[in-house]
C-alpha cells in the first residue's frame, strides 16, 4: 500500500485512464492482472493502489518507485509492452504524469 509522506526520495507516478462503464471492471481487472503477474515484481517497484470513480469512467492508479528509471524500465519491458496493447484498447485513453510529493497531511 503507499504511503504518501512530504519526505518521499522516490518517484511517484498517477496515471489516469479514460474508459465506459460498460469496460471500467475488465480494465481493472486488466490492470490488477499487470500488478499481480508483472509490475510488483519488477525492480524499484514500491506500492500502488488503484481507484475508480463512481461513474466508472475513470481509474486512476497512483504508484511509487525508487527512482524514474525504474518505472520507465518497466514500460519497455516486452510483457508490458503487450499488456499495455490491451490496456489500451480497454480505455479511451491513459496517461502517466510523473510527480513529487510536495505535502501530506
Amino acid at each position: 500500500m503507499p504511503n504518501i509522506v512530504k519526505d518521499f526520495q522516490g518517484q511517484t507516478v498517477i496515471t489516469t485512464f479514460e474508459t465506459t462503464p460498460a469496460m471500467a471492471f475488465d480494465l481493472v481487472e486488466a490492470l490488477e492482472a499487470a500488478y499481480r503477474d508483472c509490475i510488483r515484481h519488477q525492480p524499484g517497484f514500491i506500492a500502488a493502489g488503484l481507484h475508480m470513480n463512481d461513474a466508472r469512467t475513470r481509474i486512476c492508479n497512483y504508484s511509487q518507485w525508487a527512482r524514474r528509471e525504474d518505472y520507465q524500465a518497466m514500460l519497455r519491458t516486452p510483457e508490458m509492452r503487450e499488456r499495455n496493447r490491451k490496456i489500451n484498447e480497454l480505455s479511451r485513453g491513459f496517461e502517466p504524469v510523473m510527480y513529487e510529493v510536495v505535502g501530506a497531511f
